[in-house]
């Protein structure tokens, strides 16, 4: 298993309930990264829901509190399975009994009969190949020591960059297989574009991360990665930012959107 794949693993516990424990390299500054809770409390709503035609179109998780190192236990339940269409919730909480540290609903689907329309294309950036990598920056956040990135475009973390948008390349260190976890993690994967308007760290735990997966895995042909993500903040204001996100294939389909509100205050 890779790195990924053993920090976000479940473990099944009977009657719909699922342990994990996230180790603290992928955290934040206090707690595990909100894509790395995505990418596992997914996993949990994979196995309970059991089905492989049914896939993840839509994800939502609140964090109401830190998700920290030691055993969680996550309870999920599929509330209504259609036809073609299975809802599914899920409750992340310690085993201290100290409340819940994620909640999450989920919509999984077979596919359906669909009408087309493709008003939306991979930007025009140069290859991975053609722009030079780099690691976690000094201040950022420690998940991020697992990733490399090479940026696109756009301005690097604290180099108090005039906007908050970039087009940065993504994958982790070693070698992972594209499936829908590590696209919800992907989603979350670069340290927040807000950071590159300012010359320090900030303090930006999620508050909601909305994720909808637009393309059925595996892909046609291996994708091994890096994957493009586009990630893009307009607004910072008392005490919250938002920002909006990409994930694209390195040949030019869209795996997901997605939308979150973070916390955004100096350290």
């Amino acid at each position: 298993m890779s790195a990924f794949d053993t920090a976000t693993a479940v473990r099944p516990a009977g009657a719909g309930a699922y342990t994990a424990d996230v180790d603290p390299s992928w955290h934040v500054r206090r707690g595990a990264n909100g894509g790395i809770v995505a990418a596992v409390m997914l996993r949990a709503m994979l196995a309970e829901v059991g089905d492989p035609d049914r896939v993840p179109r839509s994800l939502t998780i609140h964090y109401p509190a830190a998700f920290d190192a030691g055993p969680t236990t996550i309870a999920v339940a599929v509330e209504r399975a259609g036809r073609s269409l299975t809802t599914v919730s899920a409750r992340a909480a310690r085993q201290d009994g100290q409340g819940p540290v994620a909640l999450a609903l989920g919509a999984f689907s077979t596919a359906r009969p669909t009408v087309e329309l493709h008003d939306i294309a991979m930007p025009d950036v140069p290859a991975p190949d053609d722009v030079p990598a780099f690691l976690r920056p000094e201040g950022g956040p420690a998940f991020a020591q697992h990733f490399q990135y090479r940026l696109a475009s756009g301005a690097l973390p604290f180099s108090g960059a005039d906007h908050a948008e970039a087009a940065v390349w993504m994958a982790p260190l070693d070698a992972t297989a594209l499936d829908y976890p590590l696209v919800a993690a992907l989603t979350d994967a670069f340290i927040p574009v807000l950071f590159a308007t300012q010359t320090g760290p900030l303090m930006s735990p999620t508050v909601d991360l909305t994720i909808h997966f637009r393309a059925a895995l595996p892909l046609d042909g291996q994708d091994t990665g890096p994957w493009l993500g586009l990630f893009r903040t307009r607004l910072a204001t008392e005490g919250f930012m938002e920002e909006d996100g990409e994930v694209w294939s390195r040949d030019g389909v869209l795996l997901a959107q997605s939308r979150q509100l973070a916390l955004a205050a100096p350290v």
